[in-house]
């Protein structure tokens, strides 16, 4: 209930802030001259401006905003919302020339004024923005160089956008209108501070160090950290956070990894992530020294067995999507935890189960857990389950009770909206099934 009421109180906040810059034009007389097809086409560019400058709060890992909704879920909307505003910032201009073709000459640069070009260069900066968000695979873009253009471009977005909204001068001139637009900048200042200057300065003063890297099979390595001069967190298993090897805290680029360790971990204890080399970074992980300094943005997401409360549960993984249910699997045996847990791993051979061996210790010290391995592509002396995990596969192996258990779905996009499909097909209760999905594109 606590979390629905938070919820709800920072969807409020949220609209609200949407919709301020309308305050600047409610209750004022238009410019003369002006008709009500160029205020409506302002009212869009605003609304507009206000949701992209809102994207910075959505990626600011504030944890008690992210803690009723999911920081995967945030940032699945922060993608979506994009063309929301996209679609109000393109409507603007198109709306005045529409209303009156005397807007038409803007379109030339060369003599357009400085607040023309100001509004030209944030459209293009967004454009440029959604194109190597949506394409950036199909582009081959690295996920390093397009973190680093994406942030630069949003504050390029947003800073031409306010830039001309000063320079055309109507709605922001006066005292209310001031109060207003100037909180606006305000906030926007603050969000920049806190995701550049000052949460990393909090994590610069909270170091780890490698103190461990464990070579996995499928191509994966686990990275045992351990805190520096302070007692390091617990979290709750399934949880992850952002990453930074070898680096400042203070640097463009962090990656996300889920934790494989138990939850429980007492102060100054070690925590594990383990990674999957499938990146430019991701590929330097098993060539990091012990010693080497580490910062942890976290713990964060709401994936969580523990948040979940069921008599027993159905976990199904894709690849490295195994890492939060070694978590979960390890908290539940180191806290005694009977209840029964149905395991489902798909992997594409027997090599490539990552985290093979701990899976086998604990499926053998743990009589409440039934492990499936599921390999697409066998050897010919294999004995188990293999193909893709169907609604076939799902009813050979679902309990009894399966209708009161709790579902929980890590691995690939395709994969999790393939079992999504499958459960609801053998009648798990959507309710029940829930999925971790914070892939950053």
């Amino acid at each position: 209930m606590r979390n629905l009421l938070s919820g709800l109180v920072w969807i409020a906040l949220y609209l609200a802030f949407c919709l301020a810059p309308l305050l600047l034009v409610i209750g004022q007389d238009n410019p003369p001259g002006r008709a009500f097809l160029v205020e409506f086409s302002v009212a869009l560019g605003f609304v507009g401006l206000s949701v992209l400058a809102l994207q910075f709060a959505l990626i600011a890992r504030f944890q008690t905003v992210a803690a009723p909704f999911g920081i995967d879920a945030l940032l699945k909307y922060h993608v979506q919302i994009t063309f929301f505003g996209l679609d109000f910032v393109l409507a603007h201009p198109i709306l005045l020339f529409v209303a009156d073709a005397k807007y038409l000459p803007l379109l030339n640069l060369v003599t357009a004024p400085w607040r023309a070009r100001f509004a030209f260069a944030s459209v293009v900066f967004l454009l440029a923005l959604v194109v190597l968000s949506v394409w950036r695979k199909r582009l081959r873009v690295s996920y390093e160089v397009w973190h680093i253009s994406h942030g630069l471009l949003a504050v390029g977005v947003v800073l031409f956008a306010l830039l001309h909204a000063s320079l055309v001068g109507f709605y922001v001139v006066g005292v209310v209108r001031h109060v207003v637009y100037d909180a606006y900048i305000g906030g926007l200042i603050f969000l920049l501070l806190w995701i550049r200057v000052i949460s990393p300065l909090a994590r610069y003063r909270r170091p780890w160090r490698v103190v461990e890297v464990r070579p996995e099979l499928g191509n994966a390595s686990t990275l045992v950290v351990e805190p520096v001069g302070h007692p390091g967190f617990s979290f709750d298993p399934g949880q992850f956070g952002w990453i930074a090897v070898g680096r400042s805290p203070f640097s463009i680029t962090q990656h996300p990894f889920s934790f494989s360790s138990a939850a429980d971990t007492p102060a100054g204890g070690t925590i594990s992530i383990t990674i999957k080399a499938a990146g430019d970074f991701t590929r330097t992980i098993p060539s990091v020294q012990p010693g080497t300094r580490v910062y942890v943005d976290g713990p964060h997401g709401v994936f969580s067995m523990d948040r979940r409360q069921a008599p027993g549960y159905v976990f199904i993984a894709g690849g490295v999507g195994i890492t939060p249910f070694v978590s979960m699997l390890t908290t539940m045996r180191e806290r005694g935890d009977v209840r029964p847990v149905t395991l489902l791993y798909a992997s594409a051979t027997w090599d490539d189960v990552v985290m093979r061996d701990q899976l086998a210790e604990l499926d053998a010290a743990m009589p409440n857990l039934t492990l499936v391995h599921v390999l697409s592509r066998p050897d010919p002396s294999w004995v188990g389950e293999s193909g893709r995990i169907t609604a076939e596969l799902l009813r050979r192996h679902l309990p009894a009770q399966f209708r009161r258990y709790e579902y929980l779905i890590c691995g690939s996009t395709q994969m999790m909206d393939a079992m999504e499909h499958a459960l609801v097909s053998v009648d798990v209760p959507p309710a029940r099934i829930s999925s971790e999905r914070f892939d950053m594109v």
